[in-house]
């Protein structure tokens, strides 16, 4: 078998060690010319990467890189495309594995998930774009294990592969300088379910029209989330086959968003054979969330910090602006994803904000926006992370929140979500 994995990151390392344990020729493929291939591996780096990989059996594709990328320059090889995700469903030894998408939501409902079936005594193992590549625990899998894996659209859109119980989160627009289209996104995201038979389990968010037509792309048994017979919230209490589980006050997790993500984690482990309520009821009552995901990082002087990095749609920063009834100074702006902010004006009208920093390269067409609503407290954030720190204290009164949540993705001033958020977090603490 000759394979040529295209992108030699951390997921590309693993892909390597896994195919060169099968016996395979392998060839890595990258663009960057300055990356440390192992010992006596064949390489094909450069500007010339993706040429005559119709010469190759499997392609392995890192997820980040779209499929028209290697189509446009192979034309005839998409049939030999596959991820590490794929595979890893191809091969995986226990009929065990959940599968959780959205276009927000699925770290925090992976996770959820998983430490629901620890508590109640299962071996679990959780990857995928959460950061753990699934390949690295394969050896360790028996049947009896169970696996969570979070799914991204970019690791879903060449997937032929369906798990046991696939779980759809809420869809709205995401990533569409990545997808050609919205259709194309949906669709990357059906695949999850594509291959599901009737003997399979496919979970849905119950008022998302998206999240349905997603969850019946295959014949999975149908089991809404949010309603019956799924969990629901029924007045404060989060409820399932009757069953009053916790109330929404005993929760960890900010934000009535959340309470979807409770939900659909409680029906997934459910459906997974898991009716201890209270292993159940001990995870919800004590998990308080992912980094980056609305971390309190301070107080000081009577205002809460706040680090909701990884925010990056506006339908992220509307949901993370509406679990505090206080006052709030948003940082909002970023990189471009193919969105549109009409709505976030208006909830940023509608919500208690006393001010908006507008930062990066969408702060214009932020502030625009705010103009249209009638919304005019807003100002330059700044260039540098200490700069809008500085900028949000000043505007900051006793008893407000401070809120990066920013609607839009980093890449503009940023490494990644994950270093908007680790400077944020540095710059508040050097707050005095």
């Amino acid at each position: 078998m000759n394979v040529a994995l295209l992108g030699y990151d951390t997921e590309g390392k693993i892909s390597y060690d896994y195919y060169k344990g099968l016996g395979a020729e392998i060839t890595i493929c990258d663009q960057k010319t300055d990356i440390a291939v192992p010992q006596g591996a064949a390489s094909q780096l450069g500007e010339h990467y993706l040429d005559d990989l119709d010469r190759f059996d499997v392609l392995v594709r890192t997820a980040g890189m779209p499929p028209r990328i290697i189509l446009d320059a192979n034309p005839t090889v998409g049939s030999k495309i596959t991820t590490q995700i794929n595979e890893f469903l191809r091969v995986c030894p226990t009929r065990n594995v959940i599968g959780v998408t959205g276009t927000k939501g699925k770290g925090t409902t992976s996770t959820l998930i998983t430490k629901m079936l620890q508590a109640a005594g299962k071996e679990v193992y959780l990857g995928g774009n959460i950061g753990t590549p699934p390949l690295s625990f394969l050896d360790k899998l028996t049947t009896d294990s169970w696996v969570v894996l979070e799914l991204s659209s970019f690791q879903l859109i060449t997937v032929d592969h369906s798990p046991h119980i696939a779980v759809c989160l809420m869809i709205v627009p995401e990533h569409l300088n990545w997808h050609a289209d919205m259709a194309e996104y949906v669709e990357a995201k059906s695949h999850l379910f594509a291959q599901q038979t009737s003997d399979d389990v496919a979970i849905y968010c119950a008022h998302n029209e998206l999240s349905r037509e997603i969850a019946a792309a295959g014949a999975g048994h149908k089991i809404p989330f949010y309603e019956s017979p799924g969990a629901f919230v029924n007045g404060n209490m989060i409820t399932i086959d009757g069953k009053e589980v916790c109330t929404t006050n005993e929760l960890k997790l900010l934000g009535a968003h959340n309470w979807q993500n409770v939900c659909a984690a409680v029906t997934a482990v459910g459906q997974a054979g898991v009716h201890d309520l209270d292993a159940i009821r001990s995870v919800l009552t004590s998990f308080s969330g992912l980094e980056h995901r609305l971390e309190l990082v301070r107080e000081l002087g009577g205002v809460k910090y706040y680090d909701d990095s990884f925010g990056t749609t506006p339908e992220t920063a509307i949901v993370a602006m509406q679990a505090f009834a206080q006052p709030k100074i948003v940082i909002l702006g970023g990189s471009d994803k193919g969105v549109q902010y009409d709505n976030l004006a208006r909830e940023v009208q509608a919500n208690n904000v006393r001010h908006v920093l507008l930062i990066g390269n969408q702060a214009a067409n932020i502030q625009a926006q705010l103009e249209t609503v009638g919304f005019t407290s807003f100002s330059d954030g700044g260039t540098t992370m200490a700069e809008i720190v500085g900028n949000a204290q000043r505007a900051a009164q006793s008893g407000d929140i401070v809120l990066l949540s920013t609607g839009c993705a980093s890449f503009d001033m940023f490494a990644d979500y994950k270093d908007r958020g680790n400077q944020f977090k540095a710059a508040v603490n050097n707050l005095s």
